[in-house]
């Protein structure tokens, strides 16, 4: 087991972004001071280049077509007047730790505290080397420090949870809806598409399951406006095996002791407390105990290479104590051991299923012939499925996409202004590219100007998007192809960075300027159409250096790191 960095000399990386040099940045507002740390005092800069791809000021066009179908009333990004702002954070978030970072031996001290002390707490992952088993593990990345967040936007972020549980929940009963708004996707895109063909298989048969659980993740950046406002902007919402609830849940320890080891106490002493991995295991004990059956297990759906599998043992172990029997099984197990009765319970190798919890399922390589027919025969089930099918289906972008038309919230969710106020306050721009002319107009806009947009496929788990050059030649290729509506296009999210240390095993110590991704983990349980658990379980943060568009933890990319509210 590696203990530490193998490369522990100190290197200050330049600062390299690749949308501008900091000698063009305007002033940021100053904070306001919070706690007993005043080193949050001070001014930073904002990069004028990575506001300069969306034109003028908000709301002017500068001779650009004009953006089709942001969300009714909202302001720039989808917010609603001052909804989602929080003034005056810029220069709080760029550099919290600005006396630390330039501190060579103290950096070193706090690196090694650190990586001993994740060890210990079980912040832990299989080696890439061995994969398959936990003879020799090491440490999960992450943060050396904690990074800033917008106290306002940290609790919007927590405010907005129920109302896209509602949602997603709404939107997955919603036939009617799913097929009109993935009726352009699933001719061109064959994963979707298989995916569509189970779930209207299923709606015919007749459902047999009753309990349904959502367990999602709703990911969000802090964009910087150019007077230094930074505002909450919805990346997406992962309804299917949103990870790192298990890790995450003990990452707050091992920032508060290296806060600690720096000498600032009181500032680790403001550092929340964070369990995802108990709101999740709490969500299917629910819907486990609603299903009825005592001897019933629950069923872990994971993946063939699990490297990951110490962040599913925390939610597995939460389930264990209260004395709910747990199996792991893979696709291909299914295939070979699962069976449903007359009552389309499901059985695997003798034991009742309860509760399926997919941890895989949700990219095209998880699947040939027979994990298509494992999914069928999971879908059928009077198992509750962690997502079913519909679920999965209303996580995807183009649903996304759809959702910021001005009056969608409305029809999905009738009677609820204020959570629809909400939860449109943290839209970003969202554009269709289906065939026609909204979408031939946007295709061009965004060929003129990359740098203003990402585009997205109908993909989860990360390193999918594509920005800048990349973006303008697959839209050059495919703008006048139907396989362009296997896409949306997204406003690119200019969030300010600070500086951190991203600690990973064999590789150097050293300064990078990074920016980070709010994630709120979301629960619910549903029994018919009375909804009997509604909460947010926690939170994630994942930081990476700035020269990396794409990627999460999983990939290689983001480490996990602990918010520091300012």
């Amino acid at each position: 087991m590696t203990s530490h960095p193998r490369d522990t000399a100190l290197r200050v990386r330049a600062a390299r972004s690749p949308r501008g040099s900091s000698s063009s940045r305007p002033a940021c507002a100053a904070p306001h001071a919070r706690g007993a740390f005043p080193a949050l005092i001070g001014l930073l800069r904002c990069q004028s280049e990575w506001r300069a791809g969306r034109g003028a000021q908000p709301g002017q066009s500068r001779g650009r077509p004009q953006r089709p179908h942001r969300a009714a009333g909202a302001g720039p990004g989808g917010g609603t007047g001052d909804a989602g702002t929080d003034r005056g954070t810029g220069a709080a978030m760029a550099a919290p730790w600005r006396d630390v970072v330039r501190d060579a031996a103290a950096v070193r001290e706090a690196a090694a505290v650190a990586v001993d002390a994740a060890l210990l707490a079980g912040v832990l992952m299989r080696t890439g080397e061995q994969p398959h088993a936990s003879d020799v593990v090491n440490y999960a990345p992450f943060t050396l420090l904690p990074s800033a967040v917008p106290r306002a936007l940290f609790e919007q972020a927590y405010a907005v949870q129920q109302d896209f549980n509602l949602l997603v929940d709404a939107i997955s009963q919603n036939k009617e809806f799913l097929e009109q708004t993935l009726a352009s996707t699933i001719k061109v895109d064959d994963f979707t598409a298989q995916l569509f063909r189970i779930y209207m298989q299923v709606l015919e048969e007749g459902l047999a399951q009753t309990v349904f659980l959502g367990i999602n993740r709703s990911d969000y950046m802090f964009d910087c406006g150019l007077d230094g406002t930074a505002a909450l902007r919805q990346i997406e919402i992962n309804t299917i095996a949103a990870s790192f609830g298990g890790l995450t849940s003990r990452t707050a320890d091992v920032h508060g002791l290296v806060l600690k080891v720096l000498g600032k106490t009181e500032e680790a002493s403001h550092l929340l407390p964070n369990n995802p991995a108990k709101g999740l295991a709490l969500g299917i004990a629910k819907a486990w105990e609603l299903y009825g059956s005592q001897r019933a297990v629950v069923m872990f759906l994971v993946e063939e290479i699990q490297r990951n599998i110490f962040d599913q043992r925390c939610v597995e172990n939460e389930l264990w104590s209260r004395n709910i029997r747990v199996i792991r099984k893979r696709f291909r197990d299914v295939f070979e051991q699962g069976s449903l009765d007359a009552s389309r319970r499901l059985y695997m190798d003798g034991q009742e299923v309860a509760v399926v919890y997919y941890r895989e399922g949700y990219v095209p390589q998880n699947y040939d012939q027979q994990n298509w027919e494992a999914r069928l025969l999971l879908e059928r089930s009077r198992a509750v499925k962690c997502p079913d099918i519909a679920t999965q289906l209303a996580g995807t972008k183009k649903v996304q996409q759809e959702l910021s038309r001005p009056g969608t919230l409305e029809k999905l969710l009738p009677g609820r202004p204020e959570a629809i106020a909400r939860m449109r306050a943290t839209f970003a721009g969202l554009y269709s590219l289906d065939e026609g002319e909204e979408g031939d107009m946007i295709a061009a806009t965004a060929i003129a100007d990359p740098d203003r947009f990402v585009l997205k496929p109908q993909r989860e788990g990360g390193g999918n998007n594509l920005y800048g050059e990349e973006l303008r030649q697959v839209l050059e290729k495919i703008k006048d192809s139907p396989e362009r509506t296997s896409y949306i296009l997204m406003d690119k999210i200019k969030p300010q960075p600070a500086l951190n240390y991203l600690l990973r095993a064999h590789s150097p110590l050293q300064v990078s300027e990074c920016i980070s991704e709010l994630g709120i983990f979301g629960v619910y349980v549903r029994q018919g159409q009375e909804l009997v658990l509604n909460q947010a379980a926690g939170h994630l943060l994942r930081t990476k250096a700035i020269e990396h568009a794409d990627g999460g933890v999983a990939a290689g990319v983001a480490v996990l790191d602990t918010p520091y509210l300012v």
